[in-house]
């Protein structure tokens, strides 16, 4: 067994654990039937793995800075735990930044790149000393009005569209022809303006630029990366200065959905850039990353009771309380967001005997509410749970309140110190109330609309009304 399939293994084998203690420690009852598990040593390890990657491609004494994309997992104590392994923050909104500054994220080490900031947000991240990248024309405009108003700290660049491509999830892919991010490179006169944008303003220092997400390939991603170098060599040429020293090749890197494998892993994308790149590690550019869902996917698990089993035109079905409003994007794309699903019995033991073709459905009040159709797994019975493996971005801390239903509570998980086979958790977000669902929902104005005066119409008088003129 290979160093990777032994952490694999290690790391499927904590989850059990974890699953099973859940439910001894009354985290996942018959009241409080749905949890989502962080596991903690597993997030630890891949933030090391991220670093070490780029370490061991990076000349000696280069600044590097890994901004994790908030997007992926909006979670104050997981940023604060990214921010104790080295990891700063990338964020595209107000809220977001409230979120790192909440986990502690120095604004030294926070990027705003958002396609659409306000006034307001440009001058927060300025004031601040964030990093900031122009999405547009129109923005660098407004940045323009900024700095000549007041000083900033901030280290200033430009967000590009390499225009390479897409990947085979069109709605990720962010460098296509038509991206709404950054300004389209191949676009005409958009080289040249990029070009002058920089020699008219030497307080323009990074590139920016990010071409991977979910679906597409580490080849094309790279070329993405080569792109931004090439554009960033040329402006540096045309104004006769090293005045872009940092280039942020954005985050992206796409998760295996189908196995409990880390593939593709960050040192074999950063060998990779190396290669097709070399001249972006040798010590003349700072590099920012931002990558997101490849941290955090595969150290997250939502666990859901099987409330009741029935057949369905010869096929068994299994109702559950995870569906729609942790796991969206697999219900509404299941073929682009396909999920894994692990079987446990009453106990948290993981569920045995010969697999049998069925259906996983989740509670939401539509047909298409399945975390799985036609999946071969032990037969589920009443009781049980099902674990949706890999779930740690973008699902369970993006609740869909489809029925008003709650968001679950997150629990980080560790091995307990002096015993492996023992798990302790920690809350890193408390389940929902149905309290807070009313007041989310307007309970505090019950009574505004049925309130509200009628309006009555304007009625023309002699003054107004061009007969009594």
């Amino acid at each position: 067994m290979s160093s990777a399939e032994a952490s694999d293994a290690t790391r499927v084998a904590r989850r059990d654990d974890a699953v099973r203690a859940a439910l001894e420690q009354g985290l996942l009852t018959p009241d409080r039937p749905i949890v989502a598990l962080l596991d903690v040593p597993g997030i630890r390890a891949s933030a090391a793995a991220l670093r070490a990657a780029f370490e061991t491609v990076t000349a000696p004494g280069t600044p590097v800075l890994h901004a994790f994309a908030v997007k992926a997992t909006p979670l104050v104590p997981v940023l604060r735990l990214l921010r104790e392994e080295g990891i700063g923050a990338e964020v595209a909104s107000p809220g977001e930044l409230a979120l790192a500054r909440a986990a502690g994220i120095a604004p030294g080490r926070t990027v705003l790149d958002s396609p659409a900031k306000t006034p307001a947000d440009l001058r927060e991240a300025l004031a601040l000393g964030i990093a900031v990248n122009a999405d547009s024309p129109q923005e660098l405009d407004r940045i323009d009005a900024a700095v000549r108003s007041a000083a900033t700290r901030s280290p200033l660049g430009i967000r590009v569209n390499p225009q390479v491509g897409g990947g085979s999830i069109g709605a990720l892919s962010t460098a296509t022809a038509t991206s709404k991010f950054g300004v389209a490179l191949r676009d005409e006169g958009a080289r040249a303006w990029i070009v002058r944008a920089y020699a008219d303003r030497p307080w323009l220092t990074r590139l920016h630029a990010h071409s991977g997400s979910q679906g597409m390939p580490l080849p094309l991603m790279a070329r993405g990366v080569a792109e931004t170098y090439a554009l960033a060599e040329e402006i540096n040429r045309h104004v006769g200065r090293r005045q872009v020293d940092t280039i942020d090749i954005g985050g992206g890197l796409p998760v295996d959905f189908g196995s409990d494998a880390m593939a593709p892993t960050y040192e074999q994308y950063a060998r990779l850039l190396a290669e097709v790149t070399p001249g972006l590690f040798d010590g003349r550019y700072g590099l920012v990353t931002e990558f997101g869902r490849s941290l955090l996917a595969k150290h997250g698990t939502v666990l859901a009771r099987v409330e009741y089993t029935k057949s369905a035109g010869g096929r068994a079905v299994a109702v559950t309380h995870a569906g729609v409003q942790v796991a969206t994007r697999t219900v509404y794309a299941p073929g682009s967001w396909p999920l894994r699903i692990a079987a446990y019995d009453a106990k948290g033991r993981p569920k045995t005997g010969p697999d049998v073709v069925q259906d996983v459905a989740g509670p939401a009040c539509f047909a298409g509410d399945l975390l799985a159709e036609g999946r071969p797994l032990p037969l589920l019975e009443q009781g049980d749970h099902v674990a949706a493996l890999d779930t740690g971005a973008y699902y369970f801390a993006h609740h869909y309140a489809y029925n008003s239903l709650a968001r679950p509570g997150v629990y980080g998980y560790a091995p307990a110190e002096g015993d492996p086979g023992a798990t302790r958790f920690a809350v890193v977000r408390t389940p929902q109330t149905l309290t807070e669902i009313v007041t989310e929902s307007g309970g505090a104005h019950t009574r505004s609309l049925t309130a509200l005066q009628e309006i009555q119409p304007l009625r023309p008088t002699d003054e107004s009304s061009p007969s009594g003129a």
